[in-house]
């Protein structure tokens, strides 16, 4: 995927920018970030080297091409919802995590250089605040009923 800037953008197209975004609970942007990688639970998926190292505003703008942050950015709807790009910074700000949280699921510490998407999924839904998760079942179920 190719990334422009907004002016790069308004040269070719005529971007609205009032246009309404849709809003998402954290709990159902985590969700959805989780279901994005369960599609493909056996990708491999690159992980960022020695997040918990690096200076605040070099850990922010930290990215990796095919990231776990990758696979969400590259999802329609949670860019309708604010997502803004694949960075370290956006995921944490737009997913609502701290550094911890976020380092837990997309450090090379923990993984290596990569990461498969269903065990990055794993970590995402742990980070569903209690009591909105749904079980294996309900997601199947909506999944497939709608």
């Amino acid at each position: 995927m190719k990334h422009h800037a907004l002016e790069q953008l308004q040269i070719v197209a005529e971007v609205d920018q009032d246009y309404p975004r849709q809003t998402l609970s954290k709990s159902q942007r985590l969700e959805r970030w989780a279901a994005l990688l369960e599609q493909n639970p056996e990708r491999r998926l690159s992980t960022l080297h020695q997040t918990e190292y690096q200076p605040a505003s070099q850990r922010s703008t930290m990215r990796g091409e095919g990231s776990p942050i990758s696979v969400a950015f590259d999802d329609p709807v949670l860019r309708a919802a604010g997502l803004e790009n694949d960075s370290y910074g956006e995921a944490k700000r737009f997913f609502e995590l701290s550094d911890r949280q976020l380092h837990n699921v997309i450090c090379y510490c923990h993984f290596g250089a990569t990461v498969n998407a269903a065990t990055a999924a794993y970590y995402i839904r742990r980070l569903v605040p209690t009591g909105t998760r749904r079980g294996m079942l309900a997601r199947l179920r909506e999944m497939f009923v709608g």
